[in-house]
């Protein structure tokens, strides 16, 4: 997909952007045959925006679509308002994820939530933010930080106890994104369609 120049300091290559799988763990989880289920209109709700690497990917696919880019940080949030201004498929929220009915002035369904936060009930954020927002027959792609859980147990046996805590959404997938990124593992689940 052809981008509008370097958004983190990432090399460009025939106007293509390089989509390095160690600064992104989205990236990591594609290099494993894993195909985005996203296409130019879809609508993205991303939790855990930052200042935008992964997100700026993102809008590269869903160019006639919408990426809300949730991010509790004001100082990470500085960097993602510069993206913004130039990539006007991204919808800037400063907010907490684990409260959902925050933003819900802002977001509509979406196709997709993507999550990739660093807090310890990151089942319980899924949960809430798909029940909320997700579309039936969409997907959710949580990237588990089985550390930021729970430091003091096994990563697999945290990956087992937190899949275990999403609730409404079938588990299709789980990936392990190693080499690119240690104790991560990516979770893939859907929302049943509704009869």
């Amino acid at each position: 997909m052809i981008a509008p120049g370097s958004v983190y300091g990432e090399r460009i290559v025939n106007g293509y952007r390089i989509w390095d799988r160690s600064r992104s763990k989205l990236s990591a989880l594609i290099t494993k045959d894993f195909s985005l289920p996203l296409n130019r209109s879809s609508k993205v709700l991303y939790l855990g925006a930052a200042t935008g690497t992964t997100v700026s990917h993102v809008s590269d696919v869903v160019t006639e679509g919408l990426v809300y880019a949730v991010e509790f940080s004001p100082r990470s949030m500085v960097d993602l308002l510069r993206l913004c201004d130039a990539r006007k498929n991204i919808i800037p929220i400063l907010a907490d994820a684990s409260r959902p009915e925050g933003y819900c002035s802002m977001v509509e369904p979406v196709d997709m939530v993507y999550q990739d936060v660093a807090q310890p009930n990151q089942a319980e954020i899924a949960t809430a933010n798909c029940a909320r927002y997700l579309k039936p027959g969409g997907y959710l792609v949580w990237m588990m930080k089985t550390r930021s859980i729970d430091v003091t147990s096994a990563p697999k046996d945290v990956l087992s106890s937190e899949i275990l805590g999403l609730k409404g959404l079938q588990v299709l997938k789980v990936m392990d994104l190693l080499p690119s990124h240690r104790d991560h593992w990516a979770v893939i689940a859907s929302r049943a369609n509704e009869p």
